[in-house]
């Protein structure tokens, strides 16, 4: 098992959750903002802005973090 360290602990700390679990939720509440403001976008695209290179992980994460897969969301969130 990893120890956390003394930088990694003072960060959970401070914001309230891990480095990793924060990074995670920033990255996908800026993926969910692309995938509403950039229609033409693929969610390839988006994955790749959002510093995933592989299109199936970023889906993964997304439907972790958001609890939908990104196309779902594109299409709930744009909805009339």
């Amino acid at each position: 098992m990893v120890r956390p360290t003394i930088e990694t602990q003072r960060f959970a700390e401070l914001v309230g959750e891990p480095p990793l679990t924060y990074l995670t939720r920033w990255r996908m509440t800026l993926a969910a903002d692309l995938l509403v403001e950039k229609e033409a976008a693929t969610v390839a695209d988006v994955a790749r802005t959002v510093g995933y290179s592989d299109p199936f992980g970023f889906s993964v994460a997304f439907k972790r973090v958001r609890g939908v897969n990104p196309s779902e969301f594109r299409r709930t969130a744009t909805a009339p």
